[in-house]
């Protein structure tokens, strides 16, 4: 299996103007992907905000598993974070961050208003990994296409400061990996669901994984998409990358298959799913620590 890295320099440069602005802002919104929340959580950021107040926003919750992310809100809750998950195509999206911002700084606002401040505005710096959707998320909370999207990684290469019409002054950063993943099951599931360039890994080793997941958790999906029969569930998970790739028709070409399954997963033509599992990071094995 190839080991998965990826760290360009504009990313550290990133991390140094963070720190540099810090003292800018009131809070930290850290993005992370509904599908992958602690995967996709970067362990350097806890350092790089120090005590700054800091809501955590589940991006793009509309492609994840419901129930599971109901287990990561109230994990996240028992753990005294803050967060809050969101679907990038909701109206309610400026209103609900606006609301979290203002419950984590209540007393630093009613201090503000005592002092005779009226219209406070509240500054906030986003941070996340790559393809975790903050230029989409900060384009809907300013009602508008200021900051650049792709579907794929590093599109956002510079900070920007963005302001909405309810009190949010946002410092768009562009995403930020981690020199080295301690686990290459992280590795893993970032590239599966987009955070990581397709040339830096072999697309084969990560579509098996994400097979292996879908025939544990959401077989049904799988199977009515690429037209499998139950009893494919109990062959190999190698045998059900070959099955799955003559019904695709594309002969032997599985990184092609490979990179098809990733795709239609990313564009939730397989439903809802989820490939971080609360249980499994809260028994001391959390891959990115």
């Amino acid at each position: 299996m190839a080991t998965i890295q990826w760290y360009p320099g504009h990313m550290a440069k990133a991390i140094r103007e963070i720190q540099e602005k810090l003292h800018l802002v009131d809070i930290v919104f850290e993005l992370v992907d509904a599908r992958i929340p602690e995967s996709s959580r970067n362990p350097m950021i806890k350092d790089v905000i120090q005590q700054k107040p800091h809501l955590l926003i589940l991006t793009k919750s509309d492609l994840a598993d419901p129930i599971v992310t109901k287990q990561w809100l109230e994990f996240y809750q028992s753990q005294g974070q803050p967060a809050i998950a969101v679907d990038s195509r909701a109206r309610t999206i400026e209103r609900d961050v606006q609301k979290q911002s203002s419950e984590i700084l209540a007393t630093r606002l009613k201090n503000q208003t005592d002092r005779g401040l009226q219209h406070q505005t509240i500054r906030a710096v986003c941070v996340g990994i790559p393809n975790v959707g903050k230029s989409t998320l900060l384009n809907h909370l300013v009602n508008k296409k200021i900051a650049k999207t792709a579907d794929r990684p590093g599109v956002t290469k510079n900070q920007q400061w963005l302001k909405s019409k309810n009190g949010l002054a946002l410092l768009d950063t562009p995403g930020i990996l981690w020199p080295k993943f301690e686990n290459q099951m992280v590795g893993q599931r970032l590239a599966f669901t987009g955070a990581i360039k397709e040339s830096l890994f072999a697309s084969d080793d990560v579509a098996l994984m994400g097979l292996e997941i879908f025939k544990k958790s959401y077989w049904p999906m799988l199977r009515d998409r690429y037209k499998l029969s139950d009893a494919d569930l109990k062959i190999s998970t190698a045998d059900l990358l070959l099955k799955i790739t003559k019904f695709l028709g594309m002969g032997d070409d599985y990184d092609r298959a490979s990179n098809r399954i990733m795709l239609d997963a990313r564009k939730g033509k397989l439903g809802r799913f989820t490939l971080d599992q609360v249980e499994e990071f809260n028994d001391g094995k959390k891959g990115n620590n």
